[in-house]
């Protein structure tokens, strides 16, 4: 059966393209036959991320009845099938986001897994590429301003009949100032399936259009999507080498904890 996992946030600037890129090729790496499509055709990045910009057929071109979707399936890095966007402003135009579900069943039957990078926020084109899937994988920073942008996505998604797969957790430091996983999950009311540092490496692979997990496969960063890769594919951790050591903390983030505990 084919699985549908859409990767969201609720605020822009996460990192959810550089997951879900990533974690698309990781999955391929492990062997399934996996579909990216950039859910977000206002600001797409993905074909970015990917080194894939400026192919002929997009899905703003399929959204506008110009082109089949098997014309806008690409084979990118690693084996994964990609469907960009576009970044074209008359395409953008001629869009109707409505056809997405439709579209979404057609790639479904000639694949394993797809995943959607939707739009950040709560938006018309976002909740559309919510509702299509099976699945949620939440991306969120963590500090509460993301945390509490990502609640809002996880309570929709819910009432669309979105089943929450887990939170993934970008960017983290060892500055000692970001909520701590115990704190995400109780706001969230929901598991953290992924734990991502921050890493230059993943900068870098960005600046070069190439995926970190291809480019820098021993980086903290490749290997903690590769972790992740392994959690969704079902294959048990080998270690966890991407776990930031978390204390607990006294203070602001404390106490809003708390103000979200009695809600």
């Amino acid at each position: 059966m084919v699985r549908t996992i859409t990767v969201a946030s609720g605020k822009g600037g996460t990192g959810k393209t550089t997951i879900t890129a990533n974690l698309g090729v990781a999955l391929a790496q492990l062997g399934h036959d996996v579909t990216i499509v950039d859910a977000d055709i206002t600001m797409a990045n993905l074909e970015l991320i990917l080194g894939m910009e400026g192919l002929p057929v997009t899905l703003q071109n399929v959204l506008a009845g110009e082109a089949r979707i098997d014309e806008a399936i690409y084979v990118g890095p690693g084996g994964v099938k990609v469907v960009p966007a576009g970044v074209s402003l008359e395409g953008l135009r001629k869009a109707n986001p409505e056809k997405l579900e439709d579209v979404l069943t057609q790639i479904m039957e000639s694949t394993d897994i797809l995943l959607l990078d939707a739009p950040a926020g709560l938006e018309r084109s976002a909740v559309i590429a919510i509702a299509a899937a099976q699945e949620l994988l939440l991306v969120v920073n963590p500090e509460i301003s993301s945390i509490t942008d990502g609640l809002k996505t996880k309570i929709v998604a819910e009432r669309l009949g979105t089943k929450v797969l887990g939170v993934v957790v970008n960017r983290i430091t060892t500055l000692g100032i970001e909520m701590a996983r115990n704190e995400i999950e109780a706001i969230l009311e929901a598991k953290v399936i992924g734990l991502v540092p921050e890493d230059p490496e993943v900068r870098k692979a960005a600046a070069y259009g190439k995926p970190v997990v291809l480019r820098a496969p021993n980086s903290p960063a490749a290997k903690a999507i590769m972790e992740l890769a392994n959690f969704i594919a079902g294959k048990p951790k080998k270690k966890v080498s991407a776990e930031v050591r978390e204390k607990k903390r006294e203070g602001a983030l404390a106490k809003m904890l708390r103000i979200f505990r009695r809600r």
